[in-house]
């Protein structure tokens, strides 16, 4: 029988899972779609050109991993810099060295050696009587005392995922780098940086040989793009696929409130988070630090964070106990689907970082063309 479907692989969604999925799929032959219903490629790794300077229209994306392969593979695609992640937290005025190290605990506490610092934060974690965090409060406290935890971390994150720390799982904190030297890299990673004339280059570099059309809802036009192609890799919201069929995943969305402001130098470096509960944005993005720019402006984001309804964009998974009970139950759904494959954030429930969005892509790339 001759298969008359114009397209081997239809991917919904232009950002990095699908761009790096499209890629494979050129490069054995394949003829691919790309669909996304914004009116740009990239998702929300998207770069645009302001005045000069590169600004993550989505907020900050620096690449970071430890994983060769990876990095092998997306630096055929783009040129990174060296930039290096040296976040400031901004409590109430004051400022403090993230990520965790003995800059901060030499402001908070005034000690001087890793012996001191250790013992200053072993005395609050003996105090609280945490021997297995059970929760996120839990194990910021056990990873850098009661001080920290209420100044630098409770009011940010409680900000950034809208819950009560004790509601969140432990897990999440693991990710924050403690260090008791004065290294102020906030990533432990052994390939970072940010692709020089930012992501959308690499990601239309990585979109070459596939069909494109924007502004299209694969959800609103399934009927017909399931028509003209053999197999879907969906990287949208798994819950919606299917009508919310056992009801709402919980997302956060993030809004952006973006300036261009006359002058060269608003806060001197690229991520100042905002740790009080009092303001009412998580982080300030000042974009021209990411890569060197000459204008004599500069470009700021605030950046909010809320609980995402239907209609928002969503931009990670809340995986706590709840969610992940839900969203077993659509992967069940999904195993039963032919011709699909649900990847990235969205598709996977997961909060990967971009290398393991990329190392989720190309594994399934893998799998569907060996």
């Amino acid at each position: 029988m001759i298969n008359m479907k114009k397209y081997d692989y239809l991917v919904v969604g232009a950002g990095l899972y699908g761009a790096v999925f499209a890629e494979r799929a050129v490069k054995f032959g394949k003829k691919v779609l790309v669909v996304d219903k914004r009116p740009h490629i990239g998702g929300n790794v998207r770069t645009d050109e302001v005045d000069g300077i590169n600004v993550h229209k989505y907020g900050a994306h620096i690449f970071h991993t430890n994983n060769k392969y990876v990095w092998d593979y997306i630096t055929d695609f783009a040129e990174f810099n060296r930039f290096t992640n040296s976040p400031v937290a901004n409590y109430r005025g004051e400022l403090y060295s993230l990520p965790f190290n003995m800059y901060t605990f030499n402001k908070l506490w005034g000690v001087v050696t890793p012996l001191e610092a250790k013992k200053k934060i072993e005395e609050q974690r003996m105090s609280a009587g945490i021997s297995e965090p059970k929760n996120l409060e839990e194990q910021a406290i056990s990873l850098v005392g009661t001080d920290i935890y209420e100044k630098l971390i409770k009011g940010y994150t409680e900000k950034q995922w809208g819950r009560s720390c004790r509601e969140l799982p432990a897990f999440i904190i693991r990710r924050l780098p403690v260090r008791f030297t004065f290294d102020n890299n906030y990533f432990n990673a052994r390939y970072q940086g940010i692709p020089i004339g930012g992501y959308s280059k690499m990601i239309e570099k990585l979109l070459r040989g596939s069909d494109i059309r924007l502004n299209t809802d694969y959800l609103l036009n399934r009927k017909e793009l399931d028509g003209i192609s053999d197999r879907v890799i969906y990287t949208g919201q798994i819950d919606e696929y299917f009508d919310y069929k056992f009801g709402y995943l919980d997302y956060r969305s993030v809004r952006f409130e973006t300036e261009i402001l006359d002058t060269d130098n608003f806060q001197g470096n690229a991520v100042v988070n905002y740790t009080d509960s009092e303001t009412p944005w998580t982080r300030i993005i000042e974009h021209k630090w990411f890569e060197p720019s000459d204008s004599p402006k500069t470009v700021i984001s605030r950046e909010y964070s809320f609980e995402w309804h239907p209609g928002d964009e969503p931009y990670y998974p809340v995986n706590d106990e709840k969610n992940c009970t839900l969203y077993r139950k659509y992967r069940q759904l999904a195993s039963q689907e032919n011709n699909i494959v649900f990847g990235g954030r969205l598709g996977e429930y997961k909060y990967y970082d971009m290398d393991e969005v990329i190392a989720s892509a190309l594994s399934i790339a893998e799998a569907e063309f060996q």
